[in-house]
């Protein structure tokens, strides 16, 4: 006889995602929101026109986006989204 090759399967962990994609949410909110306004205060202090300033806002936001990508990786591994069956 030949050996069975073992299967296991992966099962999602609910409570974690929900978890981490609550924390997402607000931390989101408050980064992004933070974004925006900072991006609008610097255009007024340096008297930067509209366009400088969605510009700055853009670049804010991307950074932004970087923080929320390394918070969501972090997360994930003090929360596994997954977890073997």
């Amino acid at each position: 006889m030949s050996p069975q090759p073992a299967t296991s399967t992966r099962e999602i962990v609910w409570p974690s995602v929900i978890t981490v994609i609550s924390a997402a949410i607000l931390i989101g909110a408050e980064v992004f929101g933070a974004a925006f306004a900072g991006g609008w205060a610097l255009a007024i202090l340096f008297g930067l026109n509209d366009t400088s300033a969605h510009i700055l806002q853009a670049v804010l936001f991307a950074i932004g986006v970087m923080i929320m990508v390394g918070f969501i990786r972090a997360a994930q591994r003090i929360e596994p989204f997954t977890k073997r069956g």
